[in-house]
């Protein structure tokens, strides 16, 4: 059990720094957009689409490591209240949930991405960028997403048995 959560959590890692890259690269073509529109009245076509595309890769692909981190918005005044077992039994629960509704959630985004390929869906923009290249990477922060949740399900189920503080 050790072994998956660590893999899960270096996995989180590697994906963090991904996000971090493409919000690099965001940044940039945003910067090239303002300057050639500053300097030559001329844009780059892609960078309100492509910007867009970035975003949402920088939130699916981050969103392990924030759990990791403990970066998600939770309710915690509720459950500092109530004694440390019911506390700890109480976010198996949620987070047994959360999994279950992310796994739920990954599956439909599975079939959105081979849709997109085998239809060979495109943007409606002048690009007309293959839909299953940027969706791709939603998947994949998904998938690692659930694989986080399923990694704090266990550590969650094994701090009910021993005690452990997961909070």
């Amino acid at each position: 059990m050790n072994t998956i959560i660590r893999f899960t959590e270096k996995l989180s890692d590697v994906l963090a720094v991904f996000s971090g890259i493409v919000l690099g690269l965001m940044t940039l073509l945003i910067l090239l957009e303002i300057f050639l529109w500053n300097a030559f009245q001329k844009t780059t076509l892609i960078a309100d689409e492509y910007a867009a595309y970035g975003l949402a890769a920088i939130i699916f692909l981050g969103a392990g490591f924030c759990l990791k981190e403990k970066g998600h918005i939770r309710i915690t005044l509720v459950l500092g209240f109530l004694p440390p077992k019911a506390a700890r039994v109480i976010t198996f629960i949620g987070t047994g949930v959360t999994t279950l509704f992310m796994g739920y959630m990954g599956w439909y985004l599975f079939k959105m991405v081979f849709s997109a390929y085998r239809y060979h869906s495109t943007s409606g923009t002048l690009t007309h960028t293959p839909l299953w290249i940027p969706q791709v990477f939603m998947l994949a922060g998904a998938a690692a997403f659930f694989l986080q949740l399923l990694g704090m399900t266990l550590k969650t189920y094994t701090a009910i048995a021993t005690g452990e503080d997961v909070l």
